[in-house]
């Protein structure tokens, strides 16, 4: 129901009742509504998961973005395989800068939890015994001032992790804390765990990754992932939003 010229909550309220009222305060309110963003991988990105995003950025009249890591791929240097045929370093990196470029525009303030291919090169760097303070930090490498990258991430007392160490049910249980994570392509869903005097979620978010790009051939034989992001409102409400194949 729309009314044209009308923009604030008073504006509203006469012609508001019952539910409708209640579902206009609820998304006018003043808690944290958090669009979570699934592993991008890029350059390697489908090119509709953005769009998804901001769709769903709205739809639910989002204050905040997190992330939830391995934004950036990095096949070139990958632990994985690596395809004969595939981009050089550099021009991965700067096609995968170009690309995550679109989503600094459309997001340009957001938390971005570190992922395990986020952090290849930190750790090719370890292994042949370069200090850290030779390499430079994610913002300044990708071009992202105003994100802030971090290794977990706590909001509403819910912790916001990239999620190496096994799936969300499993966390939430062993930590007795509200988590949401990625890292696991192929898997999305929220899950509650709720005791006498608790109750806490796990989610994964799903990601966006191109599943038929050259990058992704070491899980070809496998299940093919869950396109996907999440939204947590408040600390207490968790929505899976699945993208349209």
């Amino acid at each position: 129901m729309l009314y044209f010229g009308m923009k604030t909550y008073k504006d509203f309220r006469p012609r508001l009742k019952g539910n409708v009222l209640k579902a206009y305060k609820n998304i006018v309110s003043n808690e944290s509504r958090v669009l979570v963003i699934g592993d991008l991988h890029e350059p390697f990105c489908l090119d509709g998961y953005l769009k998804h995003c901001k769709d769903v950025y709205a739809k639910y009249n989002c204050n905040k973005v997190i992330f939830i890591g391995d934004i950036i791929d990095n096949h070139y240097s990958s632990y994985h395989e690596t395809s004969a045929d595939g981009l050089g370093g550099g021009d991965e990196l700067d096609l995968a800068i170009e690309r995550i470029s679109r989503w600094y525009k459309a997001f340009p303030k957001a938390i971005v939890t570190i992922g395990n291919h986020d952090r290849i090169i930190m750790r090719k760097a370890q292994t042949g015994g370069i200090p850290k303070k030779w390499v430079r930090a994610y913002d300044e490498v990708l071009n992202t001032p105003n994100w802030t990258f971090l290794e977990r991430y706590v909001l509403d007392n819910v912790q916001y992790i990239h999620g190496e160490a096994g799936t969300a049910r499993t966390k939430c249980k062993g930590d007795m804390m509200s988590t949401v994570q990625g890292h696991l392509h192929t898997q999305v869903y929220t899950e509650w765990v709720v005791g006498a005097k608790f109750k806490v979620f796990g989610m994964q978010v799903g990601c966006g990754i191109n599943h038929e790009s050259y990058a992704m051939a070491y899980a070809k034989a496998g299940k093919k992932p869950a396109i996907g992001c999440g939204v947590v409102i408040g600390g207490h409400t968790a929505i899976n939003e699945l993208m349209k194949l």
